[in-house]
């Protein structure tokens, strides 16, 4: 009798190490499922704009009060971009933008603000930086038409230096 009962709490045993296994399991994968969001940039908030003063605040007292943008106007510097993006990354797939915030404080010749501007990922439109494509100028033809078409424009004399 002894014996049934012990190989009972032996089976109970592993059943339930079976059963915690199985738990730690679903655990793990529903947690490498999570949504995780990461947050890049930074953008001064409306307390800190409202501190500047169109007209009167020049680079250096915005730099004061806001800080330095990480991007500025490339050719004239006429304006400091301040910008900030939030991405959220579920499992396997791609991270996805979901948020964008731009603020673009621009400056006159003399470097006074002349402008506060604030925009958001709904206000942006995909603009081509670089495009590097060379136009055809052979058309319809393929690749072994192209070969093909050749074959008969090859003189041998000049095929052995002659």
């Amino acid at each position: 009798m002894k014996s049934d009962q012990s190989d009972g709490a032996q089976m109970a045993g592993k059943t339930g190490m079976a059963l915690r296994l199985a738990a730690f399991g679903l655990v793990l994968l529903i947690a490498a499922c999570a949504t995780i969001t990461r947050n890049h940039g930074y953008v001064p908030d409306e307390v800190e704009l409202a501190q500047i003063q169109v007209g009167k605040d020049n680079r250096e007292s915005v730099a004061e009060k806001v800080g330095r943008p990480s991007a500025q106007g490339l050719l004239n510097d006429v304006g400091w971009f301040y910008v900030q993006s939030r991405f959220e990354h579920y499992g396997p797939r791609e991270p996805k933008e979901v948020s964008r915030q731009v603020v673009v404080i621009n400056f006159t010749e003399a470097g006074t603000v002349s402008n506060i501007g604030r925009y958001g990922l709904e206000d942006g439109r995909v603009i081509e930086l670089s495009r590097r494509v060379t136009e055809t100028t052979i058309k319809g033809v393929s690749f072994i038409g192209q070969l093909l078409g050749n074959v008969g424009r090859i003189d041998a004399g000049s095929l052995l230096g002659g």
